[in-house]
C-alpha cells in the first residue's frame, strides 16, 4: 500500500471510502486499497452482530423488568419492547445469516440484560433466574408479556 493511500485511509476516511467505491465502480482494482477495504467490510459485520446482541440485551433487560416488577410496568417499557423486536426483524431481515448466530447471541445477551435491568430496577443481579425464563421465540413473538 503507497504512502498516499494510507495517509488517505488516516486523515479522510469519508473521502477515502468515496474514492475507493468509485475505483471499484470503474473496475480499477489495481488502485483500490484493499486492505483497508477488507478490515472495514469485516467491521461492517461484526458491527451487525454488536447490534444483534444490544438489541438482545435491551428486549431482555425489558422483559425481565416487566416480568419482576409488574406494578411498574408502563406503556414505555411496552413500546421499548416492542420497538426493540421490530428493530430486530429488521436486523434479521437485512442479515437473514445472523439467524446462525442467534442462538448462542440470545444465551451471552441473557446475562447482560440481567446487570442493566438490575441496574435500572435496583434488584440485585442474584434474585434474577439465572436461566432465562423466556425462549428465544417468546422474546421475538410480538405479542408475548412475561406474566
Amino acid at each position: 500500500m503507497t504512502k498516499k493511500i494510507r495517509q488517505a485511509y488516516d486523515k479522510d476516511f469519508y473521502a477515502w471510502a468515496l474514492n475507493n467505491a468509485e475505483l471499484l465502480r470503474k473496475r480499477k482494482l489495481s488502485e483500490i486499497d484493499i486492505d483497508n477495504i477488507a478490515e472495514e467490510i469485516e467491521s461492517m459485520g461484526k458491527s451487525e452482530k454488536r447490534e444483534l446482541i444490544n438489541r438482545l440485551i435491551i428486549l431482555m433487560a425489558h422483559l425481565l423488568k416487566w416480568k419482576l416488577q409488574q406494578p411498574r410496568r408502563s406503556t414505555s417499557w411496552e413500546l421499548t419492547i416492542k420497538n426493540q423486536r421490530a428493530q430486530l426483524m429488521d436486523l434479521l431481515e437485512d442479515s437473514p445469516s445472523l439467524k446462525n448466530e442467534l442462538e448462542e447471541t440470545f444465551r451471552k445477551a441473557y446475562q447482560r440484560a440481567i446487570s442493566v435491568a438490575a441496574e435500572q430496577t435496583g434488584i440485585e443481579e442474584e434474585k434474577f433466574p439465572k436461566k432465562a425464563p423466556f425462549t428465544l421465540k417468546e422474546c421475538l413473538t410480538s405479542n408475548y408479556f412475561p406474566e
